[in-house]
């Protein structure tokens, strides 16, 4: 039987350079509370967070289209355990929510819920009162209200 996971430790650092769409999409939330995609009009896709090419047919893109703040919940999973396969205190749930406006999902934690999210129930992003132009500025998704 092979190893699921062999102990050891390997420091990383990194910088995230976010680019020129990512850096308009990190803006827009900051200084706006919206999230900014890119629509493709050749192929008809709009894509979120915004990018400046379609990975479709490559065409170049412009990050102007507002989306969401309300999606839908396309994908979701808990986590019990931290990055170091220690418990965490409570469970996170992680969703991939396709927001309105939008043909891709966006990843982020599901928040304020009273039971297991559901496949296809409304949500509606939690901004932080304060934001500072990182994923961040973004406590969550949680249920919409009806």
């Amino acid at each position: 039987m092979s190893p699921t996971k062999i102990p050891g430790e390997l420091s990383v650092s990194f910088r995230y350079t976010p680019g020129v769409g990512n850096t308009a999409f990190f803006e827009a939330l900051r200084d706006r509370g919206v999230f900014l995609g890119s629509r493709c009009e050749t192929c008809g896709v709009t894509y979120l967070p915004a990018r400046i090419f379609c990975e479709r047919c490559l065409a170049e893109l412009a990050p102007d289209v507002e989306c969401g703040p309300e999606g839908e919940l396309i994908s979701w999973t808990i986590a019990r355990v931290d990055v170091d396969d220690g418990p965490l205190d409570e469970p996170v749930f992680y969703g991939l929510v396709r927001l309105e406006g939008a043909d891709t999902v966006f990843l982020h934690r599901l928040i304020e819920l009273e039971s297991d999210p559901e496949i296809g129930m409304r949500l509606h992003a939690v901004l932080a009162s304060k934001r500072t132009g990182s994923i961040f500025d973004v406590e969550g998704f949680a249920p919409a209200s009806s």
